[in-house]
């Protein structure tokens, strides 16, 4: 930071994005934005620019940037099965089968090509089931297909075979060839998934914070498994579902977090809900915990996360992947109100101006979940409740009543409301 004038600290900037970040980061008092090379104190960039300049930079004590510089360990599809694979495997060495279990929520995958051998063999011990092709680094649907027969991807498999070297070189592989959830959970005969928002500031001590705003996104066709080539049937992604004929971009494809889960419990009931967004959290830790060894931790660096979570018949939360650099771009309005307010509240959590304590719970619309080990509720009362009764400090589709919480938390620097 350098001073003003008047002797107020100024936070310098740089963005490498034009979207809803932008917006957040102009209107924040104190804070002005530079160009070019210029110096920065804090730095919200694609992963693009990471790459090619995270090395060759100097950062002072105090400076942000909002991506650690391997945070492909956990957001690239086929190292993201990797990691947990091995973390899973682990945990079955050390703690036995009932621990590894906890790491059940991922769909079956392998990568490739290097592991299509393996892929066949699993492939024919389930004859006429469905697998879901993914291109490991791509986002937003490009490239994704469904398949039933081998032949559907023979031509895929000579086209991009290469060689070991080749391989090697690359440190990739190029696709992900996962099984499909069959039966998805249905809202109106419509298929959806959940963007959960999880923001990390360590990976050593782990420290996760969970926003309690997210989305359902629904897609616009009724499901049925009587065709696999329909994308808007089974595809979420919203930039996708906008390309449909029938989109209608004042009603969209997205149902709030707390909508859906006053829906859920109205069909379900409080503890069936409670048991799935438990589920949830065991999901958002256990995928950290599996790279937390190998993500290069760095005191400048925090990681807002998208994580895509799917639900099947049976309200069994499945982990589909995690993005790196979830949309910031709206779809609508509230859309862009929430993305606004999450933003904000990442802002308030790095807390380039120093107002925290680093004892807080909450900020904003964020709950601290991990720290060094799990976050329980203030309203438990551990004498009268076993360890495994403890209930976690997330509030995942609850009310989020940010604004009255940050007056509170922040008297000495006033509540900005969005201009």
């Amino acid at each position: 930071m350098r001073l003003l004038r008047d002797g107020r600290s100024c936070v310098r900037y740089k963005c490498g994005l034009i979207n809803t970040i932008q917006d957040v980061l102009c209107q924040r008092p104190n804070w002005v934005e530079v160009k070019d090379d210029a110096e920065w104190d804090f730095n919200w960039c694609d992963v693009g620019w990471l790459r090619e300049n995270f090395d060759h930079t100097y950062m002072e004590e105090n400076v942000k940037i909002n991506h650690f510089r391997n945070h492909y360990e956990l957001t690239r599809k086929n190292l993201l099965v990797k990691n947990l694979k091995r973390y899973q495997k682990n945990l079955e060495r050390d703690f036995g089968r009932t621990e590894a279990s906890k790491c059940d929520f991922f769909p079956s995958t392998f990568a490739l090509p290097r592991e299509y051998h393996l892929f066949v063999e699993e492939f024919n011990r389930s004859p006429g089931s469905t697998w879901i092709m993914k291109p490991v680094g791509k986002s937003q649907g490009k490239g994704i297909f469904l398949f039933r027969k081998l032949k559907d991807i023979m031509d895929w498999s000579k086209d991009n075979s290469r060689s070991e070297e080749q391989k090697e070189a690359a440190h990739v592989e190029n696709y992900v060839a996962q099984r499909y959830i069959e039966n998805p959970y249905l809202i109106n005969g419509r298929k959806f998934d959940m963007r959960v928002y999880v923001l990390v500031t360590s990976y050593d001590p782990l420290k996760v914070w969970l926003y309690r705003d997210g989305f359902a996104r629904l897609s616009s066709t009724h499901f049925s498994l009587s065709t696999i080539d329909d994308k808007y049937m089974h595809l979420t992604n919203v930039s996708v579902q906008k390309t449909a004929p029938d989109y209608n971009p004042e009603k969209g494809c997205k149902w709030q977090l707390q909508q859906l889960r006053r829906y859920l419990t109205a069909k379900h009931g409080r503890e069936v809900v409670e048991t799935v967004f438990k589920e949830m959290d065991n999901i958002f830790v256990r995928s950290l915990q599996s790279v937390q060894k190998i993500i290069i931790n760095d005191k400048h660096c925090f990681e807002l996360y998208g994580y895509d979570i799917l639900l099947d018949q049976n309200l069994k939360p499945w982990l589909i992947e995690v993005n790196a650099s979830p949309s910031h771009t709206h779809s609508s309005q509230e859309d862009y109100d929430m993305k606004f307010r999450l933003l904000e509240d990442t802002l308030n959590v790095v807390d380039m101006e120093g107002r925290l304590s680093g004892k807080e719970k909450r900020v904003g619309g964020y709950d601290l979940m991990w720290n060094s080990g799990p976050v329980y509720r203030e309203d438990v009362n551990f004498q009268t409740f076993s360890s495994l009764c403890f209930t976690a400090n997330t509030h995942l589709g609850c009310v989020n009543d940010r604004e009255k919480q940050l007056r509170q938390l922040l008297k000495p620097f006033p509540f900005q409301k969005k201009l």
